[in-house]
């Protein structure tokens, strides 16, 4: 099934969402995509995709269905209400939702669309929206393994690689572990940057050898050039990662789990989002850093 072309259904066609829609689109599966606004509707169907109006619509005749959305309420909203994806998702096709959600709530959708047959996916990816148009993601994928193997071609148009981490909510669990160590990277190297300007370093330099020593790393490589230029337009924004933080440590303290390095990144965001950062990329802590110690 999944060598032939589709028909796939989704929601949430945002930054991250609609350049996956793009490529499935773009080998020829039939991609209709929920619009919630006339503007919405314009700008998806100029791109080539069938914009619906309604979450049923989507769902309608669709093989697979996708949602990539903000937080633990849409999904409950989308995958349980009304209308939403249980009550209008074909019994026995499959949903793969890629957002970042807490265990507890995507637990909590699972229960509910087994009871009407639907295979779930948990499917949190891991990049940018470059990498998202480029088809080069990291996939981490939790529910049936059957369901991901035989999907492979699908994850394939949109990751690099998909990592199959369990049955149930573990694909939550890693995600959040991912954008925990992504969100202390800005903080800390927020810290060390500052230090290293006081002590003469231009932020070039400093970045140049931090990029080929042993603390390099591909996130901190791929944001240099942000970092260098000063230009924070946001891939993923500072509220996003607060977000994200504020989930780990909510699943973390569910746990009874020490977190006191997490606590204090989360109020790193949180201090910064009060000054008015919070639509900017999340590295911006390094130009905030700069600019408050000069």
């Amino acid at each position: 099934m999944t060598g032939t072309k589709q028909t796939i259904g989704w929601i949430g066609a945002g930054k991250m969402g609609l350049p996956i829609c793009l490529r499935f689109a773009a080998v020829g599966h039939r991609v209709q995509v929920l619009a919630r606004s006339s503007e919405s509707k314009a700008k998806l169907e100029s791109a080539g995709l069938d914009a619906k109006s309604s979450v049923a619509d989507v769902c309608r005749n669709a093989d697979l269905l996708f949602s990539s959305v903000s937080d633990d309420g849409a999904l409950q909203d989308i995958a349980c209400n009304a209308n939403g994806v249980a009550d209008s998702l074909a019994k026995g096709a499959t949903y793969i939702d890629i957002s970042t959600v807490s265990p507890e709530v995507s637990r909590k959708v699972a229960q509910r669309l087994q009871q009407v047959g639907i295979t779930y996916l948990r499917s949190p990816v891991s990049g940018s929206t470059l990498m998202a148009e480029a088809g080069t993601l990291t996939a981490v994928v939790s529910g049936p393994q059957a369901a991901f193997e035989s999907l492979q071609p699908i994850f394939a148009q949109f990751a690099r690689k998909s990592f199959h981490v369990g049955d149930a909510e573990e694909a939550r669990s890693m995600k959040l572990v991912l954008n925990s160590m992504v969100a202390a990277t800005s903080a800390l190297l927020a810290e060390a940057l500052a230090v290293g300007a006081k002590g003469g370093l231009d932020i070039s330099t400093m970045l140049n050898v931090v990029n080929q020593s042993v603390v390099a790393s591909p996130l901190i490589a791929y944001k240099t050039d942000m970092m260098v230029k000063g230009d924070y337009k946001p891939a993923a924004t500072l509220s996003m990662l607060q977000k994200d933080v504020d989930l780990f440590l909510k699943t973390g303290a569910a746990e009874n789990i020490e977190m006191p390095l997490s606590s204090k990144i989360h109020d790193i965001y949180r201090k910064a989002s009060e000054r008015g950062l919070a639509e900017s990329d999340f590295f911006v802590l390094v130009q905030d850093a700069l600019q408050r110690s000069a």
